[in-house]
């Protein structure tokens, strides 16, 4: 149980720095088996499924947003004795990293959002998530099974990571409809980050792909200018999966930004 919620967590690795992975919408915490047991080589990795994802609980909630994810991350941190991290958040879980470090900063010594945004919702990205809602209200699940996945990968990375697409459709099918239509209102109901990104105080990353499908090069460079604090990196053969399709350029990166947070921290 964290925070009243059960929750499943991983917690593996070796080292006293501390890096809590969260992954994205209709993902759970597989999605980082290989690039957790890699990064763990030398850190303390922890991983959780948000509420409504993996075999997480959500308590039938209408609307599972996205601080009541941060909130139970930041139980499980407490759970695992966690004192301070550096948390990277995958597309939505990015949104829910930002949430986590805005409203627990004594929790979060580094920011990483990887494939994600401290924006609210366009309207047009809003009623993309009520069209899913829909879909999965009308019981075409495997609509989105068979077209989210595959846009999550740069179209060159499609055939070579076959598998990780195939393994995220069947996660896609094994969420609970009711969990996903709560879900996507906490995402559409999210507020903008942007200024508390800029308050935080501590070091922050961004990582794009520049075959993004959901985050396109011109939006990535306006969010980059918008936090000017941040670092950016670009990962030239990815789209929205870049610790999948190209996992060791990724790990560097963050094993390059990690050490920036020690150094800071001595």
């Amino acid at each position: 149980m964290a925070g009243g919620t059960p929750v499943r967590y991983a917690d593996a690795g070796k080292g006293t720095q501390a890096v809590l992975l969260l992954h994205g919408y209709l993902e759970s915490i597989e999605v980082w088996d290989d690039f957790a047991g890699e990064l763990g080589k030398n850190y303390r990795v922890i991983r959780v499924d948000l509420p409504g994802h993996g075999f997480s609980d959500w308590g039938g909630r209408e609307v599972v947003g996205i601080d009541y994810m941060a909130d139970t991350a930041a139980a499980v941190l407490e759970l695992a004795g966690v004192e301070r991290c550096t948390v990277v958040g995958h597309s939505m879980g990015g949104y829910v990293a930002l949430s986590l470090a805005a409203n627990h900063p004594e929790k979060v010594e580094g920011l990483v959002l990887f494939h994600s945004s401290p924006n609210a919702d366009t309207p047009e990205k809003a009623a993309n998530r009520q069209r899913e809602i829909e879909l999965i209200e009308a019981g075409k699940k495997e609509m989105l099974a068979k077209v989210n996945p595959g846009r999550g990968f740069a179209e060159a990375n499609l055939r070579r990571c076959a598998e990780a697409i195939e393994d995220l459709a069947e996660q896609v099918m094994l969420t609970e409809d009711e969990a996903i239509v709560a879900v996507l209102k906490g995402m559409s109901q999210r507020k903008d980050r942007n200024e508390d990104m800029r308050r935080l105080g501590i070091p922050e990353l961004m990582i794009f792909g520049l075959g993004d499908n959901y985050i396109p090069v011109a939006a990535a460079e306006s969010m980059a200018l918008a936090q000017p604090q941040a670092r950016v990196a670009w990962l030239e053969n990815s789209g929205h999966m870049g610790f999948v399709e190209q996992p060791q350029e990724s790990l560097a990166i963050l094993e390059d930004f990690l050490a920036e947070v020690a150094s800071k921290n001595k």
